[in-house]
């Protein structure tokens, strides 16, 4: 069945408070000026955890935002509760590299959740030189009845120490802390775009332009070069690294894409350096379609394994494309995504538009696919049914329990009257980062300083 375009949905409008909270969060028919918002509040990156419970958010600022779902209601013991601010806090700070007199900025550019193995959360964090690996633990007991420190914490007189105590846990309100639990820095000569969290939970890989590392988990100071294609002669570099992933279920393989439209998959197995790849997947261009914007329109922004792992899926700036394992020579499925862009491509490259990294996503049972366009439009696209939709994250349309309608552009001619023409388009306005639910119709759309939860319409 195809995936309900009409979404009853939550919306919090976040507004700037301070440097380390700066967002504030209200129902959908409280009115905020975003006329505060700065260049820091945009979010960066949007990551639901494996069991959906959690959703975690990255921004321009290095800091992370970590929302968790409330618990079935009384009254409504079959309804789950909205996403609420579980925690804030500040994961990096900008920097400055001496030697080369380079600086580097705190934004976060990925955010990869561990499993859960026990009460605490794990997430890697990274920014374009730095991952750094966060544990987000509840504390509402605290010890109390110190030998040596009184209950201010300051140390007592040895000699007045007459009898021995046995400290005590006592109740408190509940606290969530984040605190760093490694640190792996100094091995990117170049900005990182992409890390993935192994299958097999002990190691994970940061991908840059040119390298892509692997790393354990408990080692810090040392990682190891799995991908390198920098040239002797950077004059000869004709491609760089766009995107990296691990494949869902085998740990020895991997695949990554390029900004010439290719995906390379690799087997750690056939050596340790893989360079060169198992599978190569290129779809050939049609020469009557060749333009001077063809390269860069064809520059892979995104690659996503299947939950299944049979597939992949990459997204360049105009399409979306999915992948069989099992043939390399062109895509099973391709989905235009704004194909009335066509012929605004000279505009969109003088104002840079058309480098814009969009993301894709897979709904929980690989049947739906969801990415990003300009004017907060997102796309749906169902892979059974070809059906397909446009919706709309905005303000405007942001009442409570209100049903999302299906948005058309208008490329010519005569426009109806729900229709928006494409001259029309804000491209300022840009869905780039989107997250699914793992098992439910439960989506999150980052629209520059605002956060967009949807969920499938529920009768």
């Amino acid at each position: 069945m195809f995936f309900s375009p009409f979404f009853k949905y939550r919306f919090w409008k976040m507004k700037c408070f301070s440097r380390y909270l700066p967002y504030i969060f209200r129902p959908a028919n409280t009115i905020l000026s975003s006329s505060c918002h700065t260049e820091a509040d945009i979010i960066s990156t949007v990551e639901f955890n494996h069991t959906g419970e959690l959703l975690a958010t990255g921004d321009k600022g290095g800091r992370v935002v970590i929302f968790q779902r409330e618990q079935e209601s009384k009254n409504q013991p079959h309804r789950r509760g909205e996403y609420n601010v579980y925690s804030t806090f500040q994961s990096h700070e900008p920097e400055f590299d001496y030697l080369k007199s380079l600086e580097i900025e705190e934004k976060i550019n990925k955010i990869r959740w561990l499993p859960q193995q026990n009460a605490a959360y794990f997430l890697l964090s990274t920014n374009d030189k730095t991952v750094k690996l966060w544990k987000v633990s509840e504390r509402d007991k605290r010890p109390e009845g110190y030998n040596l420190k009184d209950e201010d914490g300051r140390l007592r007189d040895p000699s007045m120490i007459t009898s021995l105590r046995v400290p005590v846990l006592r109740p408190m309100d509940l606290m969530v802390e984040a605190t760093p639990r490694r640190v792996f820095a100094n091995a990117h000569t170049y900005h990182i775009n992409s890390i993935s969290v192994n299958s097999d939970y002990e190691t994970y890989m940061s991908a840059d332009d040119l390298r892509i590392n692997l790393w354990n988990f408990e080692i810090t100071n040392q990682s190891f070069n799995i991908v390198d294609i920098k040239p002797a002669n950077m004059e000869e570099l004709t491609e760089v690294i766009t995107a990296a992933e691990f494949h869902p279920h085998h740990c020895n393989t991997f695949v990554y894409s390029s900004s010439k439209g290719t995906i390379r998959l690799c087997d750690m197995r056939t050596s340790a350096l893989c360079d060169r790849h198992a599978k190569f997947f290129e779809e050939p261009e049609d020469p009557s379609n060749r333009s001077f914007f063809s390269e860069i329109i064809s520059s892979i922004s995104d690659v996503k394994f299947s939950h299944s792992g049979r597939y992949i899926m990459t997204r360049d700036y105009l399409t979306v494309k999915v992948w069989d394992l099992n043939m390399e020579n062109r895509p099973i499925e391709t989905y235009q995504v704004h194909d009335y862009l066509r012929s605004k491509l000279c505009s969109l490259y003088e104002n840079d538009c058309i480098f814009d990294k969009f993301e894709c996503v897979w709904n929980g049972s690989d049947s739906v696919i969801m990415t990003g366009s300009y004017n907060n439009f997102f796309r749906m696209f169902d892979r059974n049914t070809k059906r397909d939709v446009t919706l709309e994250a905005s303000r405007e349309n942001s009442k409570p329990r209100a049903v999302l309608k299906p948005r058309k552009v208008c490329v010519g001619g005569k426009r109806r009257k729900d229709e928006i023409s494409v001259d029309s388009l804000d491209f300022s306005k840009k869905i780039l980062h989107t997250a699914w639910h793992p098992s439910e119709n439960i989506i999150a759309v980052a629209a520059t300083n605002n956060l967009y939860i949807f969920q499938d319409k529920v009768n």
